[in-house]
């Protein structure tokens, strides 16, 4: 067997798939995040090791984990874990979606030379202004700063003892040459660092290092078994689902919306905020446009209404209307992709007294499904066009929804047959590479359950929306 840990925010969880890539076998622990101010957004690593301890003593419980041939790793990216010379923890881990380091990061993609490098915004979240915030904020603790980790590989610390990243996930720190796959000296500088502060970098289907003896024994698994490189949550899904080479993609609708595409080639387009990195295996690359509110405008909706998200689509009905005099602008915490701004909130535009609250859940889920649509534009504007997509998240149990989605961007949508696994799947195949499994059951496509078409007459109607879509936006500003 192959034992793939996923380290999300709200928690860690863990499967175990057979030698023909199959799950045979899951547990979770929860997290929980800290917030002492405004904006900002912590756990403790420690958690995140007992969470783990939590998920191997119920797998252990159930199966034999001597099998366990080899281990691979996902999580959030962008966290900053920063520890002193003997691996000590100096602070709780600063998150990726904490913003304390806003103005830090505007100044250094301003100045340089990040954007060139990394083929990237430095937006707030990543990982190179959190330090240089501590750099002004907390001198002291950023001066004992002896290695910076980011969240997985803390964990693969703990299982290794080794201080090792890999490419996908060190993608989102601002300190990776994109092109080159190694660490930017020019950017590292920048930020009062050197590469001597950096974990030593792998490809995620490497062996980044052997399981600790005394936590095998612990366990039950095998001391010395491989620890994969691993890879960042959504590079790790992406090999869950095989999307591996040009041309191959994926929508996620969880709280945020995510747009992925696979790529031979390192094509950068940062001035739409599309986020280009290395994907987990080796000469590959990825582009996303990222959406801060996808399946959670809905949830949004169904609060105030006091119905559940399933039953407001269900009042829908199967097929989608064009859309209505409504329309929803699904900024509610701002936007990633195509226009990095803070500043936007979302918005209903066309209320009136017919207007009922169906039209109000046909214009959010109209208006995902036109931010996913610039998205895609802004990676086509990088050279990549996407003709067949997957489907992951919660949202995606919506054929209505999807339906919507497939029309706006004019592509056909698969659903998987097997249940979404996510990240955790795709870092359980990357440790069955790191142990020598080269079956291509660890790298393919999954079957497809069901296929959604675009069709023809919404895909116009949205096309014409579009354009609204976009005119609004200067409206939805906080600061107009």
């Amino acid at each position: 067997m192959y034992l793939g840990i996923d380290l999300g925010t709200s928690g860690v969880k863990t499967l175990l798939i057979d030698e023909a890539g199959a799950p045979v076998g899951q547990a979770d622990s929860a997290l929980t995040v800290e917030r002492p101010h405004d904006g900002w957004s912590e756990q403790d690593p420690a958690q995140w090791i007992g969470a783990t301890e939590d998920c191997l003593s119920q797998l252990a419980e159930t199966h034999d984990l001597s099998q366990v041939a080899g281990i691979g790793l996902s999580g959030q990216m962008h966290g900053a874990v920063c520890l002193d010379a003997a691996d000590a923890v100096l602070r709780p881990a600063i998150l990726w979606n904490d913003t304390r380091a806003h103005a830090e990061a505007a100044r250094m993609d301003a100045e340089g030379p990040f954007r060139a490098v990394t083929g990237n915004i430095v937006f707030p979240g990543f990982t190179a202004p959190k330090l240089a915030w501590m750099r002004s904020h907390e001198t002291e603790l950023f001066d004992r700063t002896d290695c910076v980790l980011l969240p997985k590989d803390y964990l693969r610390l703990w299982l290794t003892g080794e201080r090792v990243s890999e490419m996908s996930d060190a993608a989102g720190t601002s300190w990776l040459d994109m092109a080159a796959r190694d660490w930017s000296d020019a950017c590292l500088k920048a930020t009062g660092l050197t590469r001597e502060h950096m974990p030593r970098l792998v490809e995620g289907a490497a062996r980044a290092g052997d399981l600790r003896a005394d936590l095998a024994s612990r366990f039950g698994l095998r001391a010395g078994i491989p620890v994969a490189g691993g890879a960042g949550d959504n590079a790790a899904t992406a090999v869950g689902m095989g999307v591996l080479g040009e041309g191959q993609g994926f929508v996620s609708l969880g709280t945020s919306g995510v747009l992925f595409a696979a790529t031979e080639g390192y094509r950068p387009n940062a001035e739409s905020a599309v986020h280009t990195f290395c994907h987990a295996l080796p000469e590959t690359w990825h582009q996303m446009g990222v959406m801060l509110s996808a399946a959670s405008a809905l949830d949004w909706l169904a609060g105030i209404l006091g119905a559940t998200p399933g039953e407001l689509v269900a009042e829908l009905g199967d097929t989608p209307a064009t859309p209505g005099p409504v329309t929803f602008l699904p900024y509610l915490s701002g936007e990633r992709t195509p226009h990095n701004d803070a500043s936007l909130r979302g918005m209903f535009h066309g209320l009136g007294h017919a207007t009922g609250r169906a039209d109000l859940t046909r214009a959010v889920l109209e208006g995902v499904a036109l931010g996913l649509g610039q998205s895609a534009d802004a990676i086509a504007a990088a050279g990549t066009k996407l003709d067949r997509i997957a489907a992951t998240g919660g949202g995606a149990r919506s054929q209505h929804w999807l339906k919507i989605i497939a029309s706006a961007l004019e592509v056909e949508i698969d659903l998987p047959e097997a249940g979404d696994h996510g990240a955790a799947l795709g870092a359980a195949r990357l440790g069955a590479m790191a142990a020598g499994e080269g079956s291509g059951a660890f790298r393919s496509q999954p079957t497809v359950a069901s296929t959604v078409s675009p069709d023809s007459e919404l895909a116009n109607a949205l096309r014409e929306r579009a354009e609204r879509f976009a005119g609004l936006r200067e409206a939805a500003r906080l600061d107009q």
